[in-house]
């Protein structure tokens, strides 16, 4: 038998390498595409740029794998050497060596598949019986005084709710009920606990007034406890509100589900369950200044109101006042007229006023007369015999010093005067010789 007589005699075009590996690629990619796939986890690689590179064995084959940013990734934390895991991936070939991988989308720890079912199959059930319902779940008291934890002793969430609640609320007593919080048995623990803790005068707690339970991150398996009836059942029959705080955000338990209310975190249960002090200054430091400006908007009308009959008040008893200022002002302006030292300072004004007037009268009386002389003076120097004297003329006067006014008047032997401007001269008349 010729091994190699399928082999063309005539040269065909061959594919190249790439060209292969595509066409292995599309193949793989189509006909397997994407699945569930159960292995060990063996020879992890966890790269600076956040991808992880693995194989997946049984006891037959192993093929290598890629999670892409696998801390993004669901289930990553289920990825450590040795771990049974299924991951959900898409078959391919890596192009560059020509090698068959998958590219791993989410994981689990192998097995949860069964507990996933049975925590649906849990959940079905308490939902029908109205045990989630948000009716039969009550609110959180606003100040609680003592809060119960029942968690792990040792562990970080104890630590967690204690610091938060320290710096919250101070004045808050925690009550810590030590129990496990994983392993067979602990979902008893956990659920004798809240019942305890529900009947305080039995058992000697002090009577809380909201119950925190709950623990840390951890995976499906650590969680488990309290994805039991018996846990639920005992958050749904507390009288106390109950937050549960189990495992991270992404965490979701029966438990959370039968509480009165879901923390993300047992940090944030503490912070859910009281007040900040310092958000509680801030409110009331709100509530003040809102109170006082609520005053102020309902005082504002009643205190222009008031301002205004103060002002005309003022106004009024200013005017009043000042009238009886002004009526004082009148009786001292007339007391004063009336009074006698006035009346004779104003007689004596007056006195003087017309002393004063009088001697004007006068010193006007006299320079008026002293003109008048002086003018008469200047009219007799004019007209007067001094002035005839000047030019020649003189007088003649009789004995009894009468003016000789014609000669006819004159008689003889009679003695007469004449004046002329430098003396007198006496004569004795001797002759008449009138003119004609």
């Amino acid at each position: 038998m010729d091994l190699f007589s399928d082999i063309p005699s005539k040269p065909v075009k061959a594919l190249s390498v790439t060209q292969l590996v595509r066409k292995m690629k599309r193949a793989v990619e189509s006909e397997v595409g994407r699945l569930w796939i159960e292995g060990e986890v063996s020879n992890l690689t966890k790269q600076g740029s956040g991808h992880w590179y693995f194989s997946l064995k049984d006891e037959g084959s192993q093929i290598q794998c890629a999670m892409f940013h696998a801390r993004n990734r669901e289930g990553s934390e289920a990825l450590e050497n040795g771990a049974k895991v299924r991951v959900f991936a898409e078959a391919t070939v890596y192009e560059a060596r020509g090698q068959l991988q998958v590219i791993v989308e989410k994981a689990e720890r192998s097995g949860l598949g069964d507990l996933q079912a049975r925590f649906e199959a849990l959940k079905r059930k308490l939902h029908a019986e109205g045990i989630f319902d948000t009716q039969r779940k009550r609110e959180l008291p606003v100040f609680p005084r003592i809060i119960g934890i029942v968690t792990s002793p040792t562990g970080a969430a104890i630590q967690d709710i204690l610091n938060i609640l320290t710096r919250r609320a101070p004045w808050v007593q925690p009550v810590l009920f030590p129990v496990r919080v994983q392993g067979k048995g602990a979902e008893r623990e956990i659920a004798q606990a809240i019942a305890k803790l529900n009947a305080p005068g039995r058992y000697g707690y002090p009577r809380c007034d909201v119950l925190i339970v709950g623990r840390g991150g951890g995976s499906l398996e650590d969680l488990w406890c309290f994805n039991e009836e018996v846990v639920a059942r005992a958050i749904a029959a507390s009288e106390i509100p109950v937050i549960s705080a189990v495992g991270h955000e992404i965490d979701f338990t029966i438990a959370d589900f039968a509480a009165d209310l879901r923390a993300p975190t047992p940090s944030a249960a503490a912070e859910i369950a009281v007040p900040d002090l310092a958000e509680l200054r801030s409110t009331l430091l709100n509530l003040r200044n809102r109170l006082s400006r609520s005053l102020r908007h309902l005082l504002r009308e009643p205190s222009q109101r008031l301002d205004t009959v103060r002002i005309d008040l003022a106004a009024a008893a200013e005017a009043a006042l000042l009238a009886r200022h002004r009526l004082l002002q009148q009786y001292v302006i007339r007391h004063r007229a009336l009074h006698p030292a006035n009346i004779l300072e104003r007689r004596i004004e007056k006195l003087g006023s017309l002393r004063k007037h009088l001697r004007n009268l006068a010193a006007h009386g006299v320079s008026r007369n002293a003109e008048k002389l002086r003018r008469l003076d200047t009219l007799l120097r004019t007209l007067g015999p001094d002035s005839a004297f000047k030019r020649g003329f003189s007088i003649t006067l009789n004995e009894d010093g009468s003016i000789l006014r014609s000669a006819k008047a004159a008689k003889s032997g009679q003695i007469l005067r004449t004046k002329l401007i430098d003396g007198e001269i006496t004569s004795t008349v001797s002759s008449q010789e009138p003119t004609a």
